[in-house]
């Protein structure tokens, strides 16, 4: 059968609809994966009709580059750790902003006389591919300890990005109408800076909204390509993604109380290394530690017990070994719940990925408007490797950069214990001050050699 223009527009048009029930599943844990089955389904329909367009001639590239990228794909695919998911996410994004700048300076190479609308979306791909692609790289480069997680900050900050990007934009407008390549140059330069300058003074504690941003912009890279690709699934794929990375943005600013302004323009975060041992320094601040048979006697009779997940047990790989923790406890008869902040772990639904990886029951897993209710009648707070979600600052201390944020009320539980490593603050650098109360302990060491601890001493029958 002939593959016409209409068999094209109908194949994209069910792949549209599948891109858009994707996003509908992904919008709870218990649909993810549906959601992700309709992706994937979307996107070989969709691939499929453009390799059956009439406009291909060719197709020995096209199969060089999909092995390559299948090949790179499966590899990373077996052998990325889920604590490496945000950096992964930020290179995936990088790549998309990359592909926007290639595409746009070869169509500009390759078609003759471009009209002045497709000189406007190639100056719009690039722009915003070379953004995309440049601070993806910065965030990799973050969330993978390659760069410092604290901001970087100099006099003038502000005003040099609005001049850039003034400049960009008008460079942008000269090429559209002129054509000139050191237009072209010039701008995909100042681009790429920009992208840098944007993203280094962001601290790690809003690296969640970091990587959602990302994502809006490479959307956005994607629907410029499709723009002057002349393709409509790449349009709406770029539209349907931009848009919920948008939105998704403001959900994670929303749940920080903090506006996107403030995030992209006066980011905290520290990374700084403490020099005493853990034990020491809590000694000397006055903070209670304890040992893990402290923490097993009050939960094997408790009953109920919350667990607050954060980045220490993506990191500690500690989510199998909480799984057989709330089992042991369970049959126990203690009622255990898993708690998550919006922007618990490195990126957006961080923690709920990883309990999903170690097969924890969704209706296990509240969010944080669910569960705050339930932590005034709680016995014990298990929080592992969390931080800044829990901190009381959040609510209590004017002057924290963390001031009004919406926390996890841990504090209000009858007894507290924070797994750590040591007495080093969160992502962000601010002490915690739910440490110093007096429902606070610290259990000093790695979180699932810990949780494994708690588990054996519940096989062998506790206290």
């Amino acid at each position: 059968m002939d593959f016409t223009v209409n068999h094209q527009a109908l194949a994209y048009l069910v792949a549209a609809i599948l891109f858009i029930l994707g996003l509908k599943g992904l919008t709870h844990p218990s649909t993810a994966r549906r959601g992700n089955v309709y992706g994937m389904l979307g996107m070989l329909i969709a691939v499929v009709a453009t390799l059956l367009s009439r406009e291909v001639q060719s197709y020995g590239f096209i199969i060089a580059g999909m092995t390559g990228g299948a090949v790179i794909g499966t590899i990373l695919a077996q052998r990325i750790q889920m604590t490496a998911m945000p950096q992964l996410v930020a290179a995936l994004h990088s790549f998309v902003g990359l592909a926007a700048v290639l595409v746009a300076i070869g169509t500009f190479i390759k078609t003759a006389s471009p009209g002045a609308v497709m000189m406007g979306e190639l100056s719009a791909g690039v722009i915003i591919g070379a953004i995309t692609f440049t601070g993806s790289v910065i965030a990799f480069g973050k969330l993978q300890g390659l760069l410092s997680g604290a901001p970087v900050k100099f006099t003038g900050q502000h005003l040099l990005n609005a001049a850039m990007g003034l400049a960009t934009i008008a460079l942008g407008v000269y090429f559209a109408l002129t054509g000139s390549v050191w237009a072209l140059a010039l701008m995909t330069l100042l681009a790429l800076i920009i992208g840098v300058t944007l993203i280094i003074p962001i601290g790690g504690a809003d690296m969640p909204v970091v990587i959602s941003m990302l994502n809006s912009y490479s959307g956005w890279a994607a629907a410029a390509t499709g723009f002057t690709l002349h393709n409509d699934l790449l349009i709406i794929v770029g539209a349907l993604v931009g848009c919920s990375g948008a939105i998704l943005s403001y959900i994670m600013c929303k749940a920080m109380n903090r506006s996107i302004i403030n995030v992209v323009f006066g980011g905290f975060g520290s990374d700084d290394a403490v020099g005493d041992s853990a034990g020491a320094q809590a000694a000397e601040k006055g903070v209670k530690s304890a040992a893990v048979e402290d923490a097993v006697y009050w939960m094997e009779d408790a009953n109920r017990v919350i667990i607050i997940p954060g980045y220490g047990m993506a990191v500690a790989q500690a989510q199998h070994s909480l799984k057989e923790l709330m089992e042991l406890l369970e049959a126990r008869g203690v009622e255990v719940k898993f708690a998550i902040h919006p922007v618990a772990g490195r990126m957006p639904g961080h923690m709920n990925v990883l309990l999903a990886e170690a097969d924890i029951p969704y209706d296990r897993v509240l969010e944080m408007d669910e569960i705050n209710p339930d932590f005034p009648s709680t016995d014990v707070v298990l929080v592992v490797g969390a931080n800044d979600v829990v901190n009381p600052a959040a609510k209590e201390d004017k002057t924290s950069p963390i001031y009004g944020m919406p926390i996890l009320e841990a504090g209000r539980a009858r007894q507290v214990y924070f797994l750590k490593r040591s007495m080093r603050p969160g992502y962000s650098g601010v002490d915690n001050l739910l440490f110093y109360q007096e429902n606070t302990s610290l259990v000093f060491g790695d979180a699932k050699d810990t949780i494994d601890g708690m588990n054996n001493a519940l096989k062998g029958g506790g206290h």
